[in-house]
C-alpha cells in the first residue's frame, strides 16, 4: 500500500492568506494562483475561500481542502 502523506499538501487554515498555489493541470493559461479571500466563521472554521490567478487576475472560488490534492495543487509557484 502507498504512502497517502505524501500526495497530501499540508496546509493550515490559518495560514491560507496570501498563500501560493500551481496548478497541475494548466487551464485557461493560468498556472500559477494565490489565495486572495478568507471568510472564517465564529469559530474560526473556513466558511469560503477566493483564489486569484496570477496572469489573468480571474477569481475562483474554492473549497480550500481540495488544495491538499498534489495530483491537482502544489504549493508555492513552481
Amino acid at each position: 500500500m502507498k504512502d497517502m502523506n505524501k500526495y497530501i499538501n499540508k496546509i493550515s487554515p490559518k495560514s491560507l492568506i496570501h498563500s501560493k498555489w500551481t496548478k497541475v493541470n494548466v487551464t485557461n493559461k493560468e498556472k500559477h494562483f494565490i489565495i486572495t479571500v478568507v471568510k472564517y466563521d465564529e469559530n474560526q472554521t473556513v466558511v469560503s475561500c477566493m483564489i486569484e490567478a496570477v496572469m489573468t487576475k480571474n477569481e475562483y472560488e474554492i473549497d480550500w481542502r481540495k488544495l491538499k490534492d498534489n495530483n491537482n495543487w502544489r504549493i508555492g509557484w513552481q
